[in-house]
């Protein structure tokens, strides 16, 4: 599924729906068929900009919404192919908002920020758009939930906010990629039972428990709590040792969603974070390079 976005046949839709794709082919409402380009695209964010030949050809383009502006409990319209169903529509709610969602393993890069709904989303409407009560595109249907292991509809579906896309835009249409900022950490959000266990002198921050080796992190002199995953994935409670992650360039975080959005919104790989940490009780700030988000 796709969203026409232009009249020169700029269609937006999902990475995963074109990834690996040697020829692209859209089909319209109508049954005519024309042949598209991959323009760019952004994996992190699970975004696509393909471009169809419209030569001789009227179509609609979609209108864009405000993503900022959705409420829960809002009503949604999901417009996708299904099991090959095509054209269908469905309806729901918009359930939560500012939902995280990684749909690979260990180490895919989240997406942020997304829009949960209970609209009837299946294998098909990846790329479709999910349109709020004035048509307008809020959002691009992406992941369900699959804890039958069966990919079908248990009423938990996510969309990549439209405002997401919007942000990176005018580079995809010009057929620039999108890279996504690298820390190169895992962590903890302090708790008072966090603090108190590992005798903290803060009550809130991230508790960073492993670096990534030959990561950003690591490289400018982050300690964790842990030698590797598999060392912390064998522990059955927090060590202590792990630097305290106080503030990102004079911002304080209190959570790791809370550094790693600061660091999606305002930085590119090659860009300088300044960290404030607290090491043995000690204050310090500790400048790191981001790198890209490794691919996997």
């Amino acid at each position: 599924s796709g969203v026409v976005i232009d009249a020169g046949g700029t269609i937006l839709t999902n990475y995963h729906v074109v990834a690996g794709a040697n020829n692209l082919e859209v089909k319209f409402a109508d049954g005519t068929a024309v042949a598209a380009e991959l323009v760019a695209d952004d994996p992190g964010n699970d975004v696509a900009i393909i471009r169809a030949d419209l030569s001789g050809k009227s179509v609609t383009t979609a209108a864009l919404g405000n993503s900022d502006g959705v409420r829960v409990g809002d009503p949604v319209l999901a417009i996708g192919n299904p099991f090959e169903l095509e054209g269908t529509l469905t309806a729901g709610i918009v359930s939560a908002k500012g939902r995280t969602f990684a749909a690979g393993g260990a180490g895919t890069r989240p997406i942020r920020n997304m829009i949960q709904t209970d609209a009837p989303v299946n294998p098909g409407n990846s790329g479709g758009p999910l349109l709020d009560c004035q048509g307008k595109v809020i959002g691009i249907n992406t992941a369900l939930e699959n804890p039958t292991g069966q990919d079908v509809n248990v009423g938990i579906a996510y969309a990549v906010p439209i405002n997401t896309v919007n942000r990176d835009l005018p580079d995809l249409q010009a057929g620039t990629a999108i890279k996504h900022p690298w820390l190169g950490i895992a962590g903890e959000d302090i708790t008072p039972a966090i603090a108190k266990d590992l005798s903290l002198s803060v009550q809130s921050g991230v508790y960073v428990t492993i670096v990534s080796s030959g990561g950003p992190a690591q490289s400018a002199g982050v300690r964790a709590a842990f030698q590797s995953e598999s060392q912390a994935a064998q522990s059955t409670s927090l060590r202590s040792g792990g630097d305290v992650i106080a503030a990102v360039d004079g911002q304080n975080v209190t959570s790791v969603e809370e550094l790693a959005g600061y660091l999606d919104a305002n930085k590119r790989p090659g860009d300088t974070v300044t960290l404030k940490i607290l090491r043995d009780g000690q204050e310090q700030t500790i400048d790191a390079t981001l790198a890209e988000w490794p691919a996997n």
